[in-house]
């Protein structure tokens, strides 16, 4: 055996070893991100359906049954409905004062119930808090946001809703 072929094994395996190792951390790395953002619209999905759950059930807070009960334009709400969502789509909007990406999340709803105008904002905005309350319930960030939940961290993403839209 020769001088020269003594270690050669040693430092293929070493190059080897090295970029599996590289690998594996870039690649873990990108399903972490890709796993935040799956957590975020999965609790999305669940606010959505607590937001038309509520809402289609007429189950209102104190203050906003009185509201409602009172404002004639409104007492329709008061009645049991049904609603579906058909789908929750995500815009990225660039980064925030924080470097987190943002992330504008918008609702198509569907009922053949809701017909005015503000029906159609009352439920969507119940829907639009339930969103946000449950992504950032998801993520134990309830004491870095308003209370509102507007707009809802992640560890690398803020998420906003746009108005929902009726189809």
């Amino acid at each position: 055996m020769k001088i020269d072929e003594k270690g050669q094994i040693t430092v293929e395996l070493l190059l080897l070893i090295s970029f599996a190792l590289i690998t594996t951390i870039m690649l873990a790395n990108a399903i972490m991100d890709s796993n935040e953002l799956n957590i975020a619209m999965a609790s999305a999905r669940n606010g959505a359906f607590e937001g038309i759950s509520s809402s289609g059930l007429a189950i209102y807070p104190k203050e906003s049954y009185d509201n409602y009960s009172k404002d004639p334009k409104k007492q329709s709400l008061m009645r049991e409905k049904n609603i579906n969502i058909v789908k929750i789509s995500q815009t990225i909007k660039g980064k925030d004062n924080f470097n987190r990406t943002r992330i504008q999340l918008k609702i198509y709803a569907s009922s053949p119930n809701i017909k005015t105008k503000e029906e159609k904002e009352s439920i969507g905005d119940r829907i639009n808090y339930n969103v946000r309350k449950s992504i950032t319930k998801s993520f134990k960030t309830e004491n870095i946001t308003n209370r509102l939940f507007n707009p809802a961290f992640s560890n690398k993403y803020s998420f906003t809703t746009a108005n929902v839209v009726w189809v």
